[in-house]
């Protein structure tokens, strides 16, 4: 069984941070079973390995390779594609909404000022 720590919750070695419980979980991801230190949400792990997980079986069947180490690289680049895409549409929509927001306080100062 790997050990793996994750940085969720500032890793270190022992099991309590500042009063947090890092309790170990067990979690399998492509066939490979893994403890990991929690911290206060266990479930939020597990649904991240399955996230990993699935990622990794759809990168398989995509590829049709079965080097996991290949996979696992093809995966982490799809994850990281999905997230700088919803990171700029994040941002696009924060400018249109604080653009809009400005707009609004214009307005209504105008309106106020009448």
């Amino acid at each position: 069984m790997e050990v793996l720590s994750t940085r969720f919750y500032s890793l270190i070695t022992n099991h309590v941070i500042a009063g947090v419980h890092m309790e170990s979980i067990q979690v399998e991801i492509f066939g490979q079973t893994y403890s990991i230190k929690a911290g206060n949400d266990p479930e939020y792990i597990r649904e991240l390995a399955a996230f990993v997980d699935t990622r990794m079986k759809d990168v398989q069947k995509g590829t049709g390779s079965a080097d996991g180490y290949r996979i696992a690289i093809l995966a982490a680049l799809n994850i990281a594609d999905e997230l700088n895409r919803l990171r700029s549409q994040h941002d696009t929509f924060r400018r249109s909404t604080e653009t809009s927001l400005d707009r609004l306080i214009e307005l209504t100062g105008k309106a106020g000022r009448k």
